[in-house]
């Protein structure tokens, strides 16, 4: 064991003098030692309950022979940080959570990690540690929650954003949009449409650092609770068997995730978080590997925000189980992964099926034929921008119009809620990308704004930030290289006419030559919105979206 070095003989007895004064017994130190890494607090909803989890995860450690010692980091809610300055820390902050793990792993030399996160920068940077790190590892996720119900809508946190437009349109009283709001988020757990929390959640079983149904089970059922049992028991046996995440964190494993990815539509934030943590296991994930899978997966399920169901009733229709098995009946699953059960994906999956066809389709009947998400090229992102395909109504797939030019979120925002943006008007919201928010703000708030107002047929946003995954409608983010590193999107100017074709992944803007040549002399650089702290440093530090957002 790793933490044998240093606990052990006499050279260790000032180190067991330390966990006696914590209490703990020279049987217990004796014991593989096991990282509990805990990100409850008592701000997220997804996070709210983390501390059954855990406490769970370290039963199921001392039933198998280990010593469980919990340690925290931080999570931010995306939901709360929404709309305003805040959201410059998310993305940000995926990378001191990885930062934190490491350190405190590394220090006191554990021999093994249960990982316990649940929203959205907080898988990912969870991951990222696992692999950066490689000793065994395993993830516990806090589960989703259940949709909320007001009159006979069903409703999730994108339902409500959208309703904000719908009372700012007048079609709705302030009175009727609170009680939705008091309905919306019923309880505990990851927020309940495939938005970015369960997409990377499912993904992490997908990927094989989870447990089957660790994307799927509900955050407040026995289920979830047995299944972070079971997670403390499995951790003991990837030691046993030194089993590591660099050896289910392979090619093949991010190919499978992609693929699944594409199978469900999930958050375009993905096409972020799997670059990164492929990353720190050594392995470049281009783009381009993204649109060649999605151009042969099939779209199987359609959840909230792209359709009506929601991680409850996937769930309930078999889960990642069910449709990675329905995608093995074309060879689109990598079987021979191993995963955190410590054996392959598909002696995992071999069983399962679909057990609701309304809600996961047949691989020969497919909503449509290639995947749920896009990525788009041109002189606009030639390093590559991404949309849901899947949540845009197909009247805005091939799109042009003038180009509505805005320098931050809250510039866009305030005009989308002034009527300010006519049909057929494509939003440009720039400097908001990984240095030039800092920090990539997902922008829900434009995004829904549209769709309450009814213009999601009408009107495209395009950025160099990013979107919600609860987000819906001719969004396209992560336009790359970013205003802030010389891209194009900094030189769109007013009037431009600006061409979406997201069947043939191409974005235009129909500038000439001789008039882009123009502007690149006369542009001149805004200064950095922040000078101070972490952003200051996160913002000297980051790479591009097209890589992941990594720090260099």
């Amino acid at each position: 064991m790793r933490s044998d070095a240093i606990k052990n003989g006499p050279a260790g007895a000032p180190l067991r003098s330390l966990y006696y004064g914590a209490g703990y017994t020279r049987e217990e130190i004796e014991k593989p030692l096991i990282g509990v890494v805990n990100a409850q607090n008592e701000i997220i909803p997804g996070h709210i309950h983390l501390d059954r989890i855990a406490e769970a995860a370290k039963r199921g450690v001392l039933m198998s022979g280990g010593t469980p010692l919990e340690f925290p980091v931080i999570g931010i809610c995306d939901g709360i940080a929404m709309g305003h300055a805040g959201m410059k820390f998310p993305l940000s902050s995926r990378e001191l959570i990885a930062d934190s793990i490491e350190a405190m792993a590394s220090a006191h030399a554990l021999d093994g990690l249960v990982l316990v996160p649940n929203c959205d920068k907080i898988v990912p940077g969870m991951l990222m540690a696992a692999a950066r790190l490689n000793i065994p590892a395993i993830v516990i996720s806090g589960g989703p929650m259940r949709a909320g119900y007001y009159e006979e809508e069903t409703l999730d946190f994108t339902i409500l954003s959208e309703k904000v437009g719908v009372c700012k349109d007048g079609k709705i009283s302030e009175e009727e949009l609170e009680e939705i709001a008091l309905r919306a988020c019923p309880g505990c757990g990851s927020c309940s449409g495939l938005f970015t929390a369960n997409s990377m959640n499912s993904l992490t079983e997908v990927l094989g650092m989870g447990l089957p149904f660790n994307g799927t089970a509900l955050a407040d059922t026995a289920e979830r609770v047995r299944l972070a049992k079971q997670a403390g028991i499995k951790i003991m046996e990837l030691i046993e068997k030194d089993i590591k995440p660099r050896d289910i964190l392979t090619l093949d494993a991010f190919k499978n995730a992609i693929t699944v990815d594409m199978a469900m539509a999930g958050s375009t934030n993905t096409v972020l978080h799997l670059p990164a943590i492929a990353h720190e296991a050594g392995i470049t994930l281009d783009l381009t590997l993204f649109d060649e899978i999605s151009n042969r997966t099939p779209y199987l399920t359609k959840l909230s925000p792209s359709g009506i169901h929601h991680m409850e009733d996937f769930h309930r229709a078999g889960g990642l189980p069910a449709i990675m098995n329905e995608l093995t009946k074309k060879g689109l699953i990598l079987k021979d992964c191993i995963t955190v059960t410590a054996r392959t994906i598909g002696e995992s999956i071999s069983d399962a099926c679909i057990k609701d066809h309304d809600v996961i389709k047949f691989i020969d009947d497919p909503y449509r034929n290639r995947g749920g998400l896009a990525i788009l090229r041109g002189n606009l992102c030639p390093d590559g921008a991404v949309v849901k395909e899947s949540a845009v109504a197909d009247e805005m797939l091939v799109h042009s119009g003038p180009a509505v030019v805005f320098d931050s979120e809250e510039e866009a925002a305030e005009a989308i809620y002034d009527k300010q943006i006519k049909k057929g008007d494509v939003v440009i919201i720039r400097y908001e990308g990984p240095k030039g928010g800092p920090g990539m703000r997902e922008m829900l708030a434009p995004t829904s704004s549209i769709v309450g107002m009814g213009l999601d047929k009408d009107v495209a946003l395009i950025t160099d930030g990013r979107f919600s995954g609860a987000t819906r409608g001719a969004a396209i983010g992560h336009v790359s290289p970013e205003a802030m590193e010389g891209g194009l999107i900094g030189l769109i100017q007013n009037g431009d006419r600006i061409h979406i074709n997201i069947p043939e992944r191409k974005l235009e803007a129909e500038i000439t030559e001789e008039e882009l040549q123009k502007r690149r002399k006369e542009y001149i650089q805004p200064e950095p919105k922040i000078k101070t702290g972490y952003l200051y440093r996160y913002a000297k530090l980051v790479t591009s979206a097209n890589t992941g957002a990594v720090l260099e």
